[in-house]
Order: structure tokens, then sequence, then C-alpha cells
């Protein structure tokens, strides 16, 4: 019981420092593409295209509230 307990903090600590990390909606945002991707393969829908730009878009969204919080 007490290493499934140390376990599952384990999992947790490494899910919100690793995975979430700095920026939440990133994580939100690639999430959300897998389940879309996830979708389209399901619909017999070609989805290779969806998850690269869900990143460049998560990824421009991000450095550019980042920029705005330095410079503001």
């Amino acid at each position: 019981m007490m290493l499934w307990n140390w376990t599952r903090k384990v999992v947790t600590w490494w899910v919100v420092t690793f995975v979430t990390g700095d920026d939440w909606s990133v994580a939100a945002a690639v999430g959300a593409g897998l389940l879309a991707t996830w979708g389209l393969v399901r619909a017999d829908v070609p989805a290779w295209w969806l998850m690269p730009l869900v990143v460049i878009g998560a990824t421009v969204s991000s450095l550019y509230r980042a920029v705005l919080r330095e410079r503001g």
C-alpha cells in the first residue's frame, strides 16, 4: 500500500511537472490535437497533417504570449 501511494505521487508529480511544464495551454492543445487526430483516423480520414499544425500553432501562441509578458 505504501509503495502504491508513493508511485501515485511520483506519477502525479511527473505529469504536472514534465508533461504540463510551464505552459499548460500547450499541453492542452497537444492533448486536443491527439484526440482530434484519433477522431479523424476513426472516421477513415488521413490525419497525418493535423499534429504538425497543432504543434506549430501551440508553439507560436506560446512564444507570442511570452514575448508580450516580457515587454509589458
